[in-house]
């Protein structure tokens, strides 16, 4: 059987084996902009270096039917999602194994889609799509570009619905934008797979999710039952050490008087502090009030400026370095039925596994 595929770089089409022969899996992801939800964003907000429209008025009809006509076309065979738990990581050709593994195809082959419906997995899959756009977008295969927005569609869907974790994908859109403007701007000097229609629509439709999320509105539940503010101050107190984001702080404080007072205490500033960043990076930046006292607060959002703060996650990929395979370790399975994840050889699996970081996981495949 030949290979064959919509992209010369993607791993080919997906086949069933069934009573009748082998037949193609059809794609049941849905598409990032139909005839029935047509982009509205200006397109005054794409400009070039010198602030001029790329397209004016009297082509702004034509070119952006063009768009949805190209976009709709390279969007209806996408590529479904993969369901695989884990993969090997090869860096070179051996006699058994012949090619690499690339990010786009590990990107293709681990099962993100199902990751961003676990909340213990949600901020790690939000983190690592932030990344790649913000570097590695253009090495991205074409099929794996069209995965990279079908999940991200996931992802803004998802926080439409439940309201949680706005913040986080507002600041992955924003840096999805600056890069696709920067991207658009220079097409020709720079590598774009697929047509630059395509790029164009998709920049509407990240125009039109900043838009939705900015006129997301939280309803408030009635509830006759406890709430938060009947909760005892030590109670309140510990929920608030239990924070490792600066924001969620500032942003439980907004509920209720009780909640400020407490968001506002030194000693769990300095605590966040120390979490976060080294003792000589405090000694650079710090910031004394009126009073001779450290405003740790402050010295928090500065140092956040110049340093990365610690990374945290409820749940990541790992690496077996024993068999050089990226896997998703599910903790329930491996304390039920001693299951490491993926076919180890290893004969203390567990001491051969790491956690991937996001950081880590687009080092991988950097060859």
């Amino acid at each position: 059987m030949p290979f064959l595929g919509q992209d010369w770089r993607s791993p080919g089409w997906s086949w069933i084996k069934t009573e009748d022969g082998w037949k193609r899996c059809e794609s049941w992801s849905r598409d990032l902009d139909t005839e029935n939800n047509p982009c509205n964003v200006s397109h005054s907000i794409i400009l070039n270096s010198d602030d001029e429209e790329i397209f004016s008025n009297e082509e702004q009809k034509y070119t952006s039917k063009k768009r949805k006509k190209d976009h709709f076309r390279n969007d209806t065979n996408t590529q479904c999602f993969y369901r695989e738990k884990w993969i090997y990581v090869h860096k070179e050709s051996t006699r058994e194994r012949h090619g690499y593994c690339t990010l786009g195809e590990a990107f293709n082959r681990l099962d993100f889609s199902s990751a961003i419906q676990d909340i213990r997995r949600f901020t790690y899959v939000v983190k690592l799509l932030q990344l790649i756009a913000k570097s590695q977008l253009t090495s991205l295969s074409g099929v794996a570009q069209k995965n990279y927005f079908n999940i991200l569609d996931k992802i803004v869907q998802k926080v439409l619905d439940d309201h949680q974790n706005p913040r986080l994908i507002k600041d992955l859109l924003q840096d999805l934008s600056s890069t696709l403007c920067i991207l658009i701007r220079g097409v020709g000097k720079s590598v774009l797979v697929g047509n630059i229609n395509i790029w164009i629509c998709r920049l509407e439709t990240i125009l039109r999710w900043q838009q939705q999320l900015q006129n997301l509105q939280v309803t408030k539940q009635v509830n006759d039952g406890l709430t938060l503010s009947d909760l005892p101050l030590h109670m309140l107190n510990n929920i608030l050490y239990r924070f490792s984001d600066g924001w969620d702080i500032v942003t439980l404080g907004q509920v209720t008087p009780t909640l400020s007072v407490l968001s506002e205490d030194r000693q769990l500033w300095k605590r966040l502090c120390q979490y976060h960043f080294a003792e000589q990076q405090f000694c650079r930046h710090l910031i004394l009030s009126e009073k001779g006292h450290v405003e740790w607060k402050l010295m928090y959002f500065a140092l956040q400026k110049h340093y990365p703060p610690r990374e945290q996650y409820g749940d990541t990929l790992h690496f077996c370095r024993h068999c050089s395979i990226l896997f998703w370790k599910d903790c329930r399975l491996a304390l039920l039925f001693k299951d490491s994840g993926h076919p180890c050889t290893a004969a203390d699996p567990d001491s051969c596994f790491m956690p991937v970081s996001p950081q880590h996981f687009i080092d991988l495949f950097k060859f």
